[in-house]
């Protein structure tokens, strides 16, 4: 979504360095310090993947643009800089929200030609950001979606989605859902070093359980790990039991990749937090974006006999509550986020 595709008549009195295109105000309020809210109209809230893309889905929905979870190594963040802001603070306070995306998107999904392909959320930045618990745009996005027979997935870091847990339940005895969870650091210390605006991880442990109490096959992106922070034997241990002992049927991990402005961004502050690491991370990223193949390999030996030792390698399909009719098996869907 460029800012120059969202063209209203009114002048809105933008930021400078922002195109006052689509913006309808500025929001600052006590309640989120030190972030600022740009609200949009959107002119549309489905976005097609590219048809050469090796994702299970073709279209997503991004409520936001821009994460206040602030995590270091968030692919996302180049997607910023596609409307004129940096990757860096910006992407974690600056955050675009389009106030009127559940009624687009209702209907965009009424049209004669849509045809009820899997739609996913969370692929770009987490639906279920703190944003969420003021603009609540969840519900209207989840309400359509199942109104029109639309299957969907939604990936997060937040607990917040318990608010609309009996919303999805009803939501997946229409539809097929498919819901996980991303969880991958257990120490406090690095936790709040790495992902400073994300819940605590036991908060998101407690919804796995919550879900998994309510009768869906709970999926824990346990990613990206992050070498030599992340990757020993005892942290992922420790990891994917906590996961499993929250409910989780089925967990995937892969190494962290550093794309665009976001490797500057990570790089920056291991300099400042593990600089002895500096020369080693120059050597697993001596390609660009992703680890060498050597330690892609090691870490897949080290991950795959503790997610089968810990009950998480199981196929798994849509995760629809055993009230539901049954529903035909397709991949996971919210694997990528």
């Amino acid at each position: 979504m460029r800012w120059q595709s969202q063209t209203l008549d009114a002048d809105d009195g933008a930021l400078p360095g922002l195109s006052r295109a689509g913006l309808v105000r500025t929001v600052r309020t006590p309640e989120f310090d030190g972030i600022t809210f740009h609200e949009v109209l959107c002119k549309s809230a489905l976005n097609k993947m590219p048809e050469s893309g090796a994702l299970p889905f073709r279209w997503t929905i991004n409520p936001m643009r821009g994460c206040s979870h602030a995590c270091r190594y968030c692919f996302a963040r180049g997607s910023h800089e596609y409307l004129g802001l940096d990757a860096g603070r910006d992407f974690d306070s600056e955050i675009v929200v389009k106030t009127n995306v559940a009624a687009v998107l209702r209907r965009e999904l009424g049209r004669r030609s849509w045809q009820r392909e899997a739609v996913a959320l969370g692929t770009n930045t987490d639906p279920y950001q703190r944003a969420e618990g003021r603009y609540r745009l969840m519900p209207g996005i989840i309400r359509a979606l199942t109104d029109s027979g639309t299957p969907f997935s939604i990936l997060t870091k937040g607990p917040l989605l318990r608010r609309d847990l009996p919303l999805l339940t009803e939501a997946a005895r229409r539809v097929e859902v498919s819901v996980a969870v991303s969880i991958a650091i257990l120490d406090p210390d690095l936790h709040h070093s790495l992902e400073p605006g994300t819940p605590e991880p036991r908060a998101r442990l407690d919804l796995v359980r919550a879900l998994a109490d309510a009768g869906f096959s709970v999926h824990v992106m346990a990613a990206p790990i992050i070498p030599c922070l992340t990757d020993s034997r005892a942290h992922l241990d420790a990891l994917f039991a906590a996961i499993a002992d929250a409910g989780a049927t089925s967990a995937m991990a892969f190494p962290m990749h550093l794309r665009g402005p976001t490797r500057d961004w990570f790089l920056a502050w291991l300099d400042t937090e593990h600089p002895a690491l500096m020369r080693r991370y120059r050597q697993l990223y001596n390609r660009g974006a992703n680890v060498t193949p050597a330690y892609r390999d090691w870490l897949r030996d080290r991950v795959n006999p503790l997610l089968t030792a810990h009950g998480l390698r199981r196929e798994q399909g849509p995760t629809t509550p055993p009230t539901a009719a049954p529903a035909p098996t397709n991949p996971q869907l919210a694997l990528f986020g």
